[in-house]
């Protein structure tokens, strides 16, 4: 359930719900950052149209516009990964979009085959280790499985939309089998069971629980950023891999926006959408949780500049993710992992 504010304004938006062209646009997002108004706030000093913006978990988002239907207001949905976008897919709540200017500046492999989302920032999981300990990382997510890494690897449930993309992603380039082997060799190779975030996981080489991590590249720099007890103060001693560089590339999972299937005002939902494709909107996305930009040539923020650059996999397209889910977590319940 939406907590009584979110379901105020949203009953708000719905109660003033604007008609096509309208100077408005109603977005509907579960991204948390009170910084996007700033972005928002731009997008209508350029085009005269105002954005309303209601914020929930994305299921109950998705919830939501199924319960609304073809009488919901909201015209765009934002979501901060694949999966949740592949939930709102099935659902029935997105509907496909044309955009030449969307085609031109995001790269096939962040959008989806029909159009029914892209992405607006890469969020790359990758593999940490503690310097101390492991001299020559693995290099590959394949190699995480080897059994000479026995009792050394951190990772969170195979509930987190995190892990349940990357299997996904295995499962596109090697195959089900392939990929239940991986799984359970990541299981033997577990220092402890799944437990907590990917922060959690990180704190394990710290205190020496583990060997090697599997993140989100940008639970790391928030380390940097702010004092993140059991991780700032040894933040240090961590290093980190980007996988699978001489072949794929390191898998990456996206921030998203779509346009619902309701839409009231569908063409300013098109600007709006296209707008988060230019450099300032990149900029932002990217900058404010140290992401990497969807849209190719546009500069890193100085705090994600500390990973460098790194070639991120483009053959996999990422709606294999979703179109995979379900098997990534037939397989996690067979192996075992939690």
């Amino acid at each position: 359930m939406l907590h009584g504010l979110a379901i105020t304004a949203l009953a708000a938006v719905a109660a003033t719900a604007t008609p096509v062209n309208a100077q408005s646009v109603n977005v509907y997002s579960s991204r948390h950052y009170d910084s996007d108004d700033v972005l928002y706030d731009a997008f209508t000093e350029k085009t005269g149209i105002t954005v309303n913006r209601i914020e929930g978990g994305a299921d109950e988002l998705i919830a939501r516009l199924d319960a609304e239907g073809d009488n919901s207001p909201a015209d765009v949905f934002m979501a901060v990964d694949v999966g949740r976008m592949a939930r709102a897919e099935e659902a029935g709540v997105l509907q496909p979009f044309d955009s030449e200017v969307i085609e031109a500046r995001i790269p096939p492999h962040l959008r989806h085959p029909d159009d029914l989302w892209f992405g607006i920032s890469q969020r790359a999981r990758i593999v940490f280790y503690a310097k101390d300990r492991v001299d020559t990382p693995p290099r590959t997510y394949e190699e995480l499985a080897d059994p000479k890494w026995d009792d050394t690897i951190c990772v969170r449930s195979s509930s987190n939309i995190y892990n349940q993309s990357l299997l996904a992603s295995i499962i596109e380039v090697h195959g089900e089998e392939a990929a239940r082997d991986w799984a359970a060799g990541i299981v033997e190779n577990m220092a402890r069971a799944p437990q907590g975030g990917d922060t959690d996981q990180l704190r394990g080489l710290v205190s020496g629980e583990c060997d090697l991590a599997i993140s989100n590249h940008y639970y790391f720099l928030r380390g940097f950023d702010t004092d993140v007890s059991g991780l700032s103060e040894d933040i240090d001693s961590i290093g980190w891999v980007w996988p699978n560089q001489g072949g794929r590339g390191a898998h990456v999972n996206l921030a998203t926006a779509a346009m619902t299937a309701a839409a009231p005002n569908a063409e300013n939902a098109r600007k709006l959408l296209e707008f988060m494709t230019t450099e300032t909107a990149q900029r932002h996305f990217a900058g404010q949780n140290n992401e990497y930009p969807a849209v190719p040539g546009v500069g890193l923020d100085e705090d994600t500049a500390r990973l460098g650059l790194f070639i991120p996999d483009t053959r996999t397209n990422t709606a294999a993710f979703s179109r995979n889910a379900a098997k990534a977590q037939t397989i996690f319940n067979e192996v075992g992992w939690n």
